[in-house]
């Protein structure tokens, strides 16, 4: 029998609806870290979907530890985007999005966006690869610490202790 993610077993197609229920809340913040990360709206849609079709095959293996099955998805994400980077080039992309800017008819408003948003994704390259994955899974995916932690494969107090230490230094980096 396959789990259900409150604790009891279920049967597969019991345990789909639940997946399928996931997608809908989890998809979007799947496709902002993978942007985040990788900075190509395309490719980060592309990894957000190949998550469920990778959670899918792999359902019957899951297995319930005390942590929401977001953690999970945001963990086989986190394998995509390494791959990704792997494959791509040593470097983060970091192309400008339209679909990230504000709605609003002010072009100053927009370049002032966009001159902020260049300056945070410079900042983020002077972080650690640990400290980027920690602000992006907790800021851009929403996870928790424990569940950043759960993806990571770090401790609860080692995501804190690197996200208060990303932080410190981009505020040192942004704020003059």
């Amino acid at each position: 029998m396959d789990c259900d993610f409150s604790g009891e077993h279920t049967t597969g197609s019991h345990a789909e609806e639940r997946l399928g229920a996931l997608f809908y809340s989890c998809y979007p913040r799947l496709a902002r870290y993978a942007f985040a990360r990788i900075g190509n709206r395309t490719d980060a849609e592309d990894i957000a979907a190949e998550v469920f079709v990778r959670a899918l095959e792999s359902l019957d293996s899951y297995q319930e530890r005390g942590l929401p099955m977001e953690a999970w998805l945001f963990r086989i994400a986190h394998n995509l985007v390494v791959d990704h980077l792997r494959r791509g080039s040593r470097f983060e992309r970091a192309d400008e999005d339209e679909a990230t800017l504000p709605d609003s008819p002010d072009p100053a408003r927009i370049a002032e966006e966009r001159l902020m948003m260049a300056r945070v994704r410079a900042a983020m390259t002077c972080l650690t690869k640990d400290q980027r994955d920690v602000l992006s899974l907790r800021f851009f995916g929403e996870l928790s610490s424990r569940e950043t932690a759960d993806v990571l494969h770090k401790s609860d107090g080692a995501v804190r202790e690197m996200q208060r230490a990303a932080l410190e230094r981009m505020r040192g980096l942004l704020i003059p």
